[in-house]
């Protein structure tokens, strides 16, 4: 898959139009998972999108380089005259009468909206199954139906399968970082102030944030840009020589299997060789999370107060998974709430003074490959261990209400893995100058 950048170039060139990329990417949509990773397919809104971007290039009025680019979004988005299911069937509304303005920049940007991606319901869960709408099933492996993570999973496999060239995504505890881990995609989480939330259907108003799927840091760095209503800047890259990089033991290693030991171990002695250095030591701000969040965070908290009159009219409606993690913020009060506020404020300035001298924290973005769905819809306990597991790692990035990126770090051909750089609040212009020095050297050749 052509990444951004080459899109554009081919684009300004005319050896290729935006009608082509768009019918080659509706055309895949039609086939193989597409029913699965598509909630709502637009192929004329599309199409006559595409036909607007080459005629504008043709007389050089094109509004960005990256004008005609088809791209997908994810099913929580507002987009004028469509419904925001959020992958569930419980919202039932009428179409929206704006974009949200993260869509709005980038109808703006010229970028052609395909459809609306399929997710985890109202993005309650990592793992990416929907029984509503059915699973897309992981690239890797397809024979046995594997997760494709979540909750972004029809973003992810749209980039994976060719249906879209970038996908829009949400990241409340790993949304984007985990179904790009498992499909060897490069996820991008920021700052949540970067991007508006407005338009987009909640679940914690304290954690979401917007990112994206592509197939490069350039690609989600650009979405990142346009989202956030700014032009993108040419990548800059930061040399591996030289970096300090901290990669803790503790917490995020726990339950780690074969495959992303050896990929995280193989990953390290890379940028090691290249010049990085990187301290391994335990960050004991890590080891209190568990606990901070064992009543169900900011999460269930701030859902449930969102879903209460939902879930009264339609309980039926739900995901049984979904509305029992809804249902745990019944439980916490008011006190519970206030002691998280002080909680993460203590963590958030906690963090901050372990990465004092580093250029980024390093760790692995999820500790597992992609299980079978099929063993997952089976048993009720290994679904919820995992599904934890999966989060642990992405979700300590939006406590810290810092930024992060996975990149792909395992072998061609062998189970997808994911390396995450992560740092602080408002560093995202730091983490996207080093994971392009570090993408060339961790990624699948």
């Amino acid at each position: 898959m052509t990444r951004l950048d080459s899109l554009a170039q081919a684009l300004d060139s005319g050896t290729t139009t935006s009608r082509a990329l768009t019918e080659a990417c509706l055309d895949k949509a039609e086939q193989g998972e597409g029913p699965r990773v598509f909630i709502q397919l637009d192929r004329d809104g599309a199409l006559a999108a595409a036909d607007a971007m080459d005629a504008l290039r043709k007389v050089g009025q094109h509004p960005s380089a990256y004008a005609g680019i088809p791209i997908s979004v994810k099913d929580l988005f507002d987009v004028q005259g469509q419904v925001t299911r959020a992958g569930s069937r419980v919202l039932t509304g009428a179409p929206a009468e704006t974009d949200a303005p993260a869509i709005a920049h980038l109808r703006q940007a010229g970028f052609v909206l395909v459809g609306r991606t399929n997710m985890t319901e109202f993005a309650y869960s990592g793992l990416g199954m929907n029984p509503h709408y059915g699973t897309p099933a992981n690239p890797w492996d397809r024979e046995n139906a594997r997760i494709p993570g979540g909750s972004s999973s029809g973003a992810a496999i749209s980039v994976s399968d060719g249906m879209a060239h970038a996908g829009i995504g949400s990241d409340t505890g790993g949304s984007c970082r985990i179904p790009a881990a498992l499909c060897g995609l490069t996820g991008y989480k920021p700052t949540q102030s970067r991007v508006s939330l407005k338009g987009t259907a909640p679940l914690s108003f304290t954690l979401d944030s917007i990112g994206s799927l592509g197939r490069s840091p350039r690609c989600v760095e650009i979405l990142d840009a346009v989202m956030a209503g700014e032009r993108p800047k040419p990548a800059k890259t930061r040399p591996v020589s030289g970096m300090r990089l901290l990669a803790p033991p503790n917490l995020v290693l726990d339950g780690m299997d074969k495959k992303v030991a050896a990929d995280f171990v193989t990953a390290v002695a890379k940028l090691r060789k290249h010049g990085a250095t990187v301290d391994e030591r335990v960050v004991q701000p890590l080891d209190r999370l568990p606990k901070i969040n064992a009543k169900g965070g900011f999460a269930a908290a701030e859902a449930v107060h969102w879903h209460k009159a939902l879930m009264a009219k339609d309980p039926d409606g739900y995901d049984p998974r979904v509305i029992t993690r809804i249902r745990k913020g019944e439980s916490q009060t008011a006190a519970d709430y206030i002691t998280l506020l002080q909680d993460r404020e203590r963590f958030i300035a906690e963090m901050a003074h372990e990465l004092t001298g580093y250029d980024a924290l390093i760790l692995p973005t999820v500790p597992t490959v992609a299980p079978k769905i099929a063993d997952l819809d089976a048993d009720e306990q290994l679904y919820g261990d995992t599904n934890l597991l999966m989060l642990r790692n992405p979700s300590v990035i939006n406590f810290l209400d810092g930024c992060a990126i996975s990149l792909p770090m395992h072998e061609p051909g062998s189970a997808p893995t994911g390396i995450m750089i992560a740092q602080t609040s408002k560093q995202d212009q730091q983490i996207f100058d080093i994971a392009h020095g570090l993408f060339p050297l961790v990624k699948p050749n």
